[in-house]
């Protein structure tokens, strides 16, 4: 039986390396998302729209060094270590510059900056070399890879433990007399976190149940008024979408009731309506008061458009950004309220926030995606003040000499050398524990939870028994950090994320959706 066992553990690791986990997302990061961030990106333009520069591929070099007397040559990771060097790979991007009615010019291979290289990657020297050529190059063969080299000093990006997201979690608050619970969504989209609570609290005099929270609208908006302005227009319309249930209608109804008051409504005109003017009207009333939350004294239709440009970008983003989106959102919504209503009747129990399924772990390609955006957003602004600089001066504005390499570098580099990462996170990066061989692999192979180590958290701390298999239940840290720094289990594989469009093309195929 034993022999079988370690047979199955040796079959393992023929197919799979300790840290396979951060060099398979570096690569995919290396390979997809730098070139779709870029993509994505806000396109510069210049002088009411005279000029627009355009991107197009972005080209990665394998690392090499040109020294003081012009000469280039490749550069492996045991120079870098001596020489107090950052391994890093050249980036270029095909860039043009369009004028306003001018003739289309040729993209030209602009140098945007270095990007730090992971070793065993795709982009290291030291990838797909077998044992002897890795000991002519001054490698220890046993060595696992999937770390930086910055400045001379070995840096491993850990892994990074959060709240899953765009899914709805349920929680209570407080204790369960006080008939208080909250429904929480992280929506995620192309690396852009909105936080949306949704909480349900008896209201003191005259307020609403139902109150909603997110980015960039102050305080707390009832949700009856929100479902309004995203085009749920009638009481019905909104009631119905809730809930069959008639409790649960009555609380709509309530809430309903009560905001009428808020909007304002002006009750002789809406008489003299045919229903699609009332139905346009009471939207309209409803994205004014959202308006006045967001653009306090301002002229009536800025007020409007900040809050629809508020309620599209910020609002639920991973269902879409695009104004025909609204009624989706409002849908999502309206389901997250039944569920919520459901916590508070006891008919469903709330999420557990430590259990497994709740969660996710970013890895290095993610922790690096999330520092690229930040850092190629820094460089177009920069880019964009090169140019006007030039144009305001009377000069040929150039893409080659707007762009100025070290601003992407520096960011990316001081990053991974500090530890200090975007939204500010400190320790994403630490120095490669070389204490002993089993340290190294350990410190490979380390998951940190963001929760603050100053206060108690018994139950994040604890361990649960959804980590069988998946975290090791010995190896945490005494002291502040116990159970929020865990390793993962020698057998345990992070999966990789799937392309949504594709999964939805294959449910399609199925039958299950049309």
């Amino acid at each position: 039986m034993k022999k079988s066992a370690w047979g199955l553990v040796d079959a393992f690791f023929d197919k799979y390396d300790l840290v396979d986990h951060h060099i398979h997302s570096y690569n995919d990061f290396v390979s997809n998302r730098i070139q779709e961030i870029i993509d994505t990106s806000e396109p510069i333009e210049l002088e009411q729209g005279q000029y627009t520069v355009e991107t197009g591929k972005v080209t990665i070099e394998k690392p090499f060094i040109k020294e003081a007397d012009g000469s280039k040559s490749k550069i492996y990771p045991t120079e870098a270590r001596l020489r107090n060097l950052t391994y890093s790979a050249h980036m270029s991007l095909e860039m043009r510059l369009l004028k306003e009615g001018g003739s289309e010019t040729e993209f030209e291979k602009v140098y945007l900056g270095e990007l730090p290289v992971m070793l065993k990657s795709e982009i290291c020297h030291l990838h797909g070399l077998g044992r002897d050529e890795l000991i002519e190059k001054g490698e220890d063969p046993a060595d696992p890879g999937g770390y930086f080299i910055v400045n001379g000093s070995e840096r491993s990006i850990v892994t990074m433990e959060e709240i899953a997201p765009n899914k709805i979690i349920l929680e209570r608050i407080g204790e369960e007399d006080e008939n208080r619970a909250r429904a929480i969504v992280t929506s995620l989209r192309s690396g852009f976190r909105a936080r949306i609570s949704l909480e349900y609290r008896k209201p003191r005099k005259t307020g609403v149940f139902l109150r909603i929270s997110f980015p960039y609208v102050p305080g707390e908006l009832p949700l009856v008024i929100l479902l309004r302005a995203l085009g749920l227009a009638t009481d019905q319309e909104i009631i119905t979408s809730i809930s069959d249930d008639f409790n649960y209608q009555m609380i709509a109804a309530d809430d309903i009731q009560v905001s009428l008051d808020k909007l304002k409504l002006d009750s002789d005109k809406m008489e003299e309506m045919d229903e699609e003017e009332r139905r346009e009207y009471l939207i309209r009333s409803a994205i004014k008061y959202i308006g006045n939350r967001v653009a306090k004294g301002m002229t009536e239709d800025y007020r409007i458009k900040r809050a629809e440009d508020v309620i599209d970008r910020y609002l639920l983003p991973h269902i879409g950004t695009e104004p025909d989106k609204r009624l989706e959102k409002a849908v999502y919504l309206a389901e997250m309220t039944e569920m919520l209503l459901q916590v508070i009747s006891g008919e469903r129990k709330p999420h557990d926030k430590d259990h497994y399924t709740n969660k996710r772990l970013r890895v290095s390609g993610d922790l690096m995606e999330d520092l690229f955006r930040v850092a190629f957003t820094s460089l177009t602004r920069d880019m964009s003040y090169q140019l006007e600089r030039s144009l305001a001066r009377g000069k040929e504005p150039s893409v080659k000499q707007a762009v100025r390499s070290d601003v992407l570098s520096e960011n990316l580099k001081h990053a991974i050398a500090t530890g200090n990462w975007v939204g500010g996170r400190a320790g994403v990066s630490q120095l490669l524990d070389r204490t002993s061989y089993m340290g190294t692999l350990s410190h490979m192979r380390r998951v940190v939870s963001p929760l603050s180590r100053s206060q108690p958290h018994f139950e994040a701390r604890d361990l649960h028994p959804t980590q069988f298999g998946k975290i090791c239940p010995n190896e945490t840290p005494e002291g502040p950090n116990c159970g929020l720094v865990k390793n993962l289990a020698l057998m345990a594989k992070i999966s990789e994320g799937s392309d949504p469009d594709e999964i939805e093309e294959v449910i399609k195929k199925m039958g299950v959706i049309n």
